[in-house]
């Protein structure tokens, strides 16, 4: 009898042990499943705010372009260039009409000088954006004490400015020099400034219609 409990003995432990195995490898199996399940769902989601990401501009973007469009609001339409003044002379009512009442006509005819630089490049709502740009960016600059590079860029993001259309940061003594990409439908609009405190300053400049932000200079 001593024999036979010893042998039901371990038979019951082989047979535990089986069972033992068996829940053990279906546990393993089910973990496994729910870790390829769970990594198929998560991928499609990472894809979708990837691709939506890129696909919409984030907040940053869109206050910025809301705030050239504000401004274009109060300007002519893209592309509007009216007619610049030429290399000529005035003669007749063109000449009597530019004088002040009691000015005496000069004895040589008046020759106003063709437009330059900025001016004779940009369209008009180029030419009427950057008078916006250019007094708000002054009137701001104006309150920085000792404006370097970092304090510069503070201040313009303050006033909208993103870094993706600030470029050329660079101190200059105790001022700070920079550009402003303001280019939008088409335009050429740049903005050069000067961090000076009081004497702070800008002025509109021309860039490429398309492509890599670069200034044009004067030839």
């Amino acid at each position: 009898m001593a024999d036979t409990h010893i042998s039901v003995s371990a038979f019951a432990r082989y047979r535990r042990g089986l069972v033992a195995a068996a829940l053990a490898a279906l546990v393993l199996t089910g973990c496994g499943g729910e870790a390829r399940g769970g990594g198929t769902q998560a991928e499609p989601d990472k894809r979708a705010s990837s691709l939506t990401s890129s696909a919409q501009p984030g907040p940053e973007q869109a206050a910025f372009a809301a705030m050239l469009s504000t401004f274009g609001k109060k300007c002519p339409e893209p592309g509007r260039v009216d007619p610049r003044p030429t290399a000529g002379k005035q003669t007749g009512s063109e000449a009597t009409a530019s004088l002040a009442p009691g000015e005496t006509p000069p004895a040589e005819p008046i020759e106003p000088g063709p437009l330059t630089g900025p001016a004779a490049e940009l369209s008009d709502r180029d030419l009427c954006t950057s008078g916006h740009h250019e007094q708000r960016v002054v009137e701001a600059l104006q309150e920085v004490a000792d404006p370097t590079p970092v304090k510069v860029r503070k201040t313009l993001n303050s006033l909208g400015y993103i870094d993706e259309h600030i470029h050329g940061l660079q101190q200059d003594g105790t001022t700070t020099r920079f550009h402003l990409d303001l280019r939008e439908s088409g335009g050429r609009l740049c903005v050069a400034g000067l961090a000076a405190g009081e004497e702070s300053d800008a002025s509109a400049c021309v860039a490429p219609a398309t492509g890599p932000f670069t200034v044009k200079t004067e030839e």
